[in-house]
């Protein structure tokens, strides 16, 4: 099945389920809806088509219409943190451990016990204070070209910072919150003095100057702008099934490493969600959470996104999926990426990683 292509960032979009949107000012509606009518108001920075299908596939089961509000990661939170108590948020979704930090930084999550969603889930997967819980994996991993580099050439992270990947690594700003994670695991596991030194490298052995999207950086393999790139899982899978045929080229054109599969695990990330601090609809809002980890939901992600589930023993259908599987994962909490995103941008300022 096809990946849900992103909205258009930056700008707020709204998808009701079932109902319309909610107020944010003057008279609270959602908060005022009569018991007849059970919502659930969702505030998400995830814009793939597997969370409107499930969404549908919630409210068909349960009668509980979803309220959808989208925006990117940051603009979401400040959002939701700017209406403070008057807020009319339920849910909070957002990609990224360190935007989900960010959240609970804010107060915007309640502290909630998702101990009976989670037999099935791994532990380092729940924030350890109860704030939040993943709901989708991904894996931050290594492509390079079928042409130019042999395989086990690269076995780690740490092997790019080698001065023999010199002028060869395509990779994306540090801007971005994905590397800015992988930057925090590092710290995490290796301690800011060689996290920075390993920074340092990566920023010697880059072939141009942080550009573009993690497709952009397979693209950039495959036409010999670099050797190696850093990237997502599901953006290769989403460029192997992809309807043009210059993306299925380009995926075709490289091979997609997990690394550190003999010391840490590859790095992972989440998606995940959590219930506001002031959400009007609390019981609602665990009735959905509980629904994205059922495994119909699960199968939605794996199928439609490309992404990993967290529950174990989901079943599902993509065989472009199944073929990276299984691999051994960085079981830290990730909430420790979150912990040391700050000390992460630091160091991305301090060794001139644009």
């Amino acid at each position: 099945m096809k990946y849900a292509k992103l909205l258009a960032a930056g700008a707020l979009s709204v998808f009701a389920v079932a109902c319309s949107q909610p107020e944010t000012g003057g008279t609270d509606t959602a908060a005022a809806q009569t018991d007849e009518s059970r919502v659930v108001n969702v505030y998400s920075a995830r814009h793939y088509r597997s969370d409107a299908a499930i969404f549908a596939a919630f409210t068909e089961q349960t009668g509980i219409e979803v309220n959808l509000i989208e925006a990117s990661g940051d603009q979401l939170i400040e959002r939701v943190r700017a209406d403070g108590p008057r807020s009319p948020a339920d849910v909070i979704i957002t990609v990224d451990a360190a935007r989900l930090h960010r959240a609970e930084e804010a107060g915007l999550f309640a502290q909630t016990d998702f101990s009976e969603f989670t037999p099935d889930i791994a532990g380092n997967l729940v924030d350890p204070q109860g704030y939040w819980i993943a709901l989708a994996k991904r894996a931050r991993v290594i492509a390079y070209s079928n042409q130019r580099v042999e395989p086990g050439e690269i076995e780690t992270y740490e092997d790019l910072a080698d001065p023999r990947w010199d002028d060869r690594i395509c990779v994306r700003e540090s801007g971005n919150a994905y590397n800015q994670s992988l930057l925090a695991s590092m710290v995490a596991r290796l301690g800011e003095e060689e996290a920075e030194a390993w920074a340092a490298g990566i920023v010697e052995n880059m072939a141009r100057p942080p550009q573009g999207g993690d497709i952009t950086q397979i693209i950039g393999v495959a036409a010999g702008d670099c050797d190696v790139a850093i990237t997502n899982h599901y953006y290769y899978a989403l460029m192997r099934n992809s309807g043009e045929a210059a993306n299925r080229a380009a995926a075709e054109a490289v091979t997609l490493f997990f690394p550190n599969q003999e010391t840490s695990g590859a790095h992972i990330n989440i998606s995940g969600a959590g219930i506001a601090a002031n959400a009007p609809h609390p019981e609602e809002a665990r009735e959905l959470i509980a629904f994205f980890l059922t495994p119909e939901a699960q199968r939605m992600f794996a199928e439609m996104t490309n992404e990993i589930p967290v529950v174990e023993g989901v079943e599902w259908e993509n065989p472009t999926l199944d073929a990276m599987l299984p691999f051994v994962a960085d079981d830290r909490n990730v909430s420790e990426l979150g912990d040391h995103n700050a000390t992460a941008q630091r160091i991305f300022d301090r060794v001139g990683w644009q």
